[in-house]
């Protein structure tokens, strides 16, 4: 087998010409070798190759097959006609190319070993013609530049092609999942408004029906009206025939009675005396009488011929007026439901907006809100199982609950820790904290902490002499478990009461304990529980530890003459009052201020406590809004305290003084209203923090409200 250089220089030193038509053989391919075997005529009788219509040589004689092979004409091949009619099909039995059969049975085989079933069936299939293309690219030297570059234009759209495909394919999924989510949303819209048409459908019969009826009602008024005037025809009818008979027996019986005179004086003798003359000028008198007084009843037949009795025309006037009655009744009733109609359709298209507009809301919402946490699942996670955790979430919102949820946690965290990191000797650092080294934990359940912490808050409220209260707790501490143990429990403590941010004890002792609350807070709100519940032990007075509803409101609006009404309520519903609630229910008002062992007091008590934050919340920011300043501009000492007069006319001077004092931490004994310190200036914010601290509240009301 001749070598590539070989052959693509026997294919150019062997190239031929045939006649003036310019296609070139090949002697070096089996398809030139064949050719030769003719010889060329001067009519070209029994062409030796077949030329296709653009006059360029066919790659293998089609004529032994008995078919033409056509190429596209190009567009500057103008005499392709010419050049197409000389040539004639004559078919021989030549046998095709050897090379041609090598590469046809090549392209069989490998068709016949791809696996069409697959997705990628078509690119699999095409593998085998690149590879035959390639073989003629190796083959042909001479026109391998050309066919490359068409194999590689090819190649670079196929590849251009296959990307883009690959990028259609995720669009194609979101079309298809887009497509199916829509089809759900209007089968359920198609749904929904099929449900609300056939209601609306519902709705209509229902006052088609009810026009029906009315309509109904109506026609059977007019026809009982109808009735009603032919009953008043034939009445008057037979009126007006007993009127013409009665007035033909008038006529009869002054026929008869004139009759009767003329016989009675055609018969009397005595009449016959008396003077004709007389009688006459009688009788003349007595016929213009008699014209005189059917002239008039002529008249009166003309004039009240159509008159029908008084009595029937009253009687037919007020069943006329009764069925007009009722007719205008029905046709206020008609024009009221048809108003009725016309507004419902009006608020069914409000309510079909509404109803688009809340959905779309909905949908914005459901896509880019948090779903709500399910609280239940913690219950089996917390100690104590469900039922504890439906104690501990009872009445509390979403933040309450991770406060909540955040101590059980914690709480098991520092249960594990055997020793706490000592925070050192720094100024920062509480002086009960002081220490260098590890500390430990002792371990203390919720119940012993809670127990320490009132035993603690005694012994302050029994102390004569104050000592700053971090000192206390570490000299109370020394005292009940030794210097030794002081330290230790001062941490365990301390970590304990900086958990359980829950628990009213803890809490209140935390926030004394570190500055954040005065001690006068803890002990007003203890005072205010113990005069409340004298308040309601005096008035029991049976001694059954038992209080009507209606006592316990007069006691709390005695005891609270500043609350609100609707603040009143709030307690009175901690306590279990509702609307439906009878006054005179009886309620065990022991139970309200009695507290576990865990420092949990009853609704009724943190009820007390929240108000009592809420309006000393409110009563600072309406001192602020006196105040007309904003957080970082400075109050004069002076300023504040005609502000506290403003909104609270009734302070006294020593409240008044212990606010000041507080706010601008100056002694008590060095406010004097005359003195130098009424000039003082602070930063609000920071007078406003002070304050918050203490135990402010209002002690009376305001002028415009005192005036009210």
């Amino acid at each position: 087998m001749a070598s590539p250089e070989s052959r693509d220089y026997n294919f150019s030193k062997s190239r031929k010409y045939l006649g003036s038509s310019g296609v070139t053989i090949d002697d070096s391919f089996p398809e030139s070798k064949n050719i030769q075997k003719f010889k060329l005529s001067q009519k070209w009788k029994t062409p030796p190759v077949q030329f296709s219509k653009s006059g360029h040589l066919s790659p293998w004689p089609t004529y032994t097959s008995g078919q033409t092979i056509l190429q596209n004409r190009k567009p500057c091949s103008d005499d392709s006609q010419k050049r197409t009619s000389s040539w004639q099909q004559q078919p021989t039995g030549i046998a095709k190319p050897r090379y041609l059969e090598q590469l046809e049975n090549y392209l069989r085989k490998e068709l016949l070993l791809l696996d069409l079933g697959t997705d990628s069936a078509q690119e699999l299939r095409l593998q085998p013609y690149r590879e035959i293309f390639e073989f003629f690219i190796e083959d042909f030297k001479t026109y391998k530049p050309l066919l490359s570059s068409i194999k590689n234009a090819y190649e670079v759209m196929l590849a251009h092609q296959r990307e883009k495909i690959r990028a259609l394919e995720p669009l194609k999924a979101k079309l298809v999942t887009m497509s199916e989510d829509c089809n759900e949303r209007i089968l359920a819209m198609r749904a929904e408004e099929k449900y609300e048409i056939s209601m609306l459908k519902k709705e209509k019969m229902n006052l088609l029906k009810l026009i029906d009826k009315k309509n109904e009602e109506k026609i059977s008024l007019q026809s009982e009206v109808s009735k009603l005037r032919k009953n008043l025809a034939e009445e008057y009818l037979r009126y007006l025939t007993e009127r013409d008979a009665r007035k033909i027996l008038i006529a009869d019986l002054n026929e008869l009675r004139y009759q009767r005179e003329d016989m009675s004086l055609a018969q009397s003798p005595g009449v016959w005396g008396e003077d004709p003359v007389k009688l006459t000028l009688a009788l003349k008198m007595t016929r213009q009488d008699l014209t005189r007084t059917q002239m008039e009843l002529n008249t009166m037949k003309a004039n009240f011929g159509d008159v029908v009795p008084r009595r029937d025309f009253e009687m037919q006037e007020k069943t006329n007026k009764d069925l007009q009655e009722q007719l205008d009744s029905l046709r206020a009733d008609y024009e009221e439901v048809r108003k009725e109609h016309e507004i419902l359709l009006q608020l069914h298209m409000t309510t079909l907006k509404e109803r688009d507009q809340f959905f779309s809301e909905l949908q914005d919402i459901q896509r880019t809100s948090t779903p709500r946490p399910d609280w239940t699942k913690c219950g089996d996670m917390v100690a104590g199982g469900p039922d504890r955790w439906q104690v501990l979430a009872e009445g509390k919102n979403s933040d309450q609950l991770v406060d909540v949820l955040l101590e059980e946690i914690g709480e098991g965290l520092l249960r594990e820790k055997d020793f706490f990191p000592g925070l050192g000797y720094g100024e920062e650092i509480p002086p009960f904290l002081r220490f260098d080294g590890p500390v430990q934990n002792k371990k203390p359940s919720k119940r012993d902490v809670v127990k320490l912490l009132r035993d603690a808050w005694k012994e302050r409220l029994a102390e004569e002499q104050k000592e700053k209260f971090t000192d206390f707790f570490f000299n109370f501490l020394e005292r009940r478990f030794g210097p030794s143990n002081a330290i230790a429990w001062a941490y365990t403590i301390f970590e304990n009461i900086k958990l359980f941010c829950s628990n009213d004890v803890m809490s209140q002792f935390y926030a004394v304990l570190m500055g954040k609350m005065t001690e006068s807070v803890y002990i007003n709100q203890k005072e205010t529980v113990a005069q409340l519940l004298k308040e309601m032990t005096n008035a029991d007075s049976q001694n059954e530890g038992l209080l009507t509803m209606e006592q316990l409101s007069t006691i709390l609006k005695s005891t609270f003459p500043l609350k609100k009404e609707e603040r009143i309520q709030e307690l009175m519903e901690a306590v279990g009052w509702h609307p439906n609630t009878s006054s005179t229910d009886f309620f065990e008002y022991r139970s309200l201020f009695t507290e576990n062992e865990e420092g949990r007091n009853e609704p009724f008590v943190q009820k007390l406590w929240e108000q009592y934050l809420v309006e000393k919340d409110e009563y600072l920011q309406e001192l602020k809004q006196e105040l007309g300043l904003e957080l970082y501009e400075d109050v004069t000492l002076s300023k504040m305290r005609k502000a506290l007069m403003t909104i609270d006319p009734t302070l006294d001077k020593q409240n008044m003084n212990t606010h000041l004092s507080q706010a601008f931490q100056i002694p008590v004994s060095e406010l004097h209203e005359d003195s130098e310190n009424e000039n003082t200036v602070t930063r609000l914010q920071t007078a406003m923090e002070r304050l918050q601290m203490a135990d402010v509240k209002r002690v009376g009301p305001r002028e415009s409200e005192s005036g009210n």
